[in-house]
């Protein structure tokens, strides 16, 4: 069973992370929501609590994940790009080639890091110049290599269909989208 850490911290988007846990969670993966903050409740940028699954100090060895995501939002990017030891988890994933994936506003915590160099990777689009060496599209998802990047909102379940597709094949991404009657428009 394949494993993925969300890091949660305060003024995330409430939609793009729950989204993509749920159905990761619906898919049979293994999810652990990860506060990045020294309390397991988190509060949204919605006003949402969120209650977190472990917080990120009790956490000994990342290396058991086999992803790690990272949900946006302006406030809770802020405080994940804040993080010494997100960047540190975030780098060293993509060092190994393991997956990393993430949305909205976080994809410029990648850029930063210097992570998307010549990499399709897509953004909220406030923060496509900061996607620093990427080649930036305007695609709901782009996965390239290990590196898997989403828009926002209104493109989570796309997200969370992708990453399911990477870590459970196409056909139960495809089970997942039927299950929740998924149609684009």
């Amino acid at each position: 069973m394949s494993r993925v850490c969300v890091f949660f911290a305060d003024g995330l988007e409430e939609v793009e992370a729950l989204t993509v846990v749920d159905l990761l969670r619906r898919a049979k993966v293994e999810v652990t929501m990860v506060s990045i903050h020294e309390k397991e409740e988190i509060l949204g940028a919605h006003g949402i609590k969120i209650q977190a699954d472990a917080r990120m100090s009790r956490i000994d060895d990342y290396q058991e994940f086999d992803m790690v995501f990272l949900p946006g939002g302006g406030t809770g990017t802020d405080n994940l790009e804040n993080s010494g030891k997100v960047k540190e988890v975030v780098s060293e994933f993509a060092k190994k080639g393991k997956k990393v994936a993430a949305i909205c506003a976080a994809p410029r915590i990648l850029g930063g890091l210097g992570l998307l160099e010549g990499r399709r990777c897509t953004s909220y689009p406030s923060v496509t110049d900061r996607l620093l060496g990427g080649v930036v599209t305007e695609n709901a998802v782009e996965t390239d290599g290990n590196i898997t990047t989403s828009r926002g909102v209104g493109t989570a379940v796309d997200m969370g269909l992708e990453l399911i597709r990477i870590l459970c094949g196409e056909k139960r991404a495809e089970e997942i989208r039927e299950e929740i009657v998924y149609h684009r428009m």
